[in-house]
């Protein structure tokens, strides 16, 4: 199953990028590129979602992109990830 998320990114001071995502509570991404973060960014929003499944079979809703208020220097991306659902849900 797919599932796709905004995640909101930064270029830091050093040069280097950041990420979170609004509705994914404590779900970090940094790299030294933008690729890295974006990268970085896909591996911890499935490994983010795979946890919440196996624990509460919950996820949060998705955040529109005009209800997340942005900082100066950041900008939104959607990350789209694929999930491997448990046994028999997703045949």
């Amino acid at each position: 199953m797919t599932f796709q998320y905004p995640a909101v990114f930064q270029k830091t001071d050093d040069g280097k990028f950041t990420a979170y995502f609004p509705d994914l509570e404590m779900c970090f991404a940094k790299g030294d590129t933008i690729d890295e973060c974006i990268n970085d960014a896909i591996a911890e929003c499935r490994a983010w979602i795979q946890t919440e499944l196996e624990e509460t079979l919950e996820l949060p809703p998705v955040s529109g992109f005009d209800d997340i208020v942005l900082k100066a220097n950041e900008h939104i991306r959607t990350i789209g990830v694929t999930v491997r659902l448990f046994d028999g849900w997703d045949e």
